[in-house]
């Protein structure tokens, strides 16, 4: 005799609830506590003095001025840090540090992050991303 829907709908929804299945995407929904730190290494294809030097003034002027930023610095790689443990193919360095998870969110909305990577991103060969919720 066939299982009405309706109990047999719920038993698969439980089911995958138990599985893993219905919580796939609560961890990025989900609000962290802590500050943000945002860093961000930009290998570039011309990595000339001039347009490394554009790049950290295209980061300043874009992405200084964003609200709930608590601390905001972007640099060059420091080539006289040469030890085995440095990992060296990168040129431009950004450290953005957000009050919390809400303000790095409007950042990564913001107009001005936007434009910032539709006029540079041409000469990023890679691009990589470390983001980290603070214990403080």
């Amino acid at each position: 005799m066939p299982l009405p829907r309706l109990p047999l709908l719920l038993a698969i929804f439980l089911a995958g609830g138990m599985l893993g299945w219905g919580t796939m995407n609560h961890a990025a929904e989900k609000e962290t506590s802590g500050m943000i730190v945002h860093d961000v290494y930009f290998q570039l294809k011309d990595n000339s003095p001039a347009k490394t030097q554009e790049l950290v003034d295209a980061c300043v002027k874009y992405l200084k001025p964003q609200p709930g930023v608590v601390f905001f610095a972007c640099g060059t790689m420091a080539k006289e840090f040469d030890r085995p443990v440095n990992d060296r193919d990168w040129d431009v360095g950004l450290h953005v540090v957000f009050t919390d998870q809400a303000a790095h969110d409007r950042y990564q909305e913001d107009a001005n992050h936007l434009k910032f990577i539709e006029e540079n991103k041409e000469n990023w060969a890679k691009v990589r991303v470390f983001d980290t919720v603070t214990s403080e």
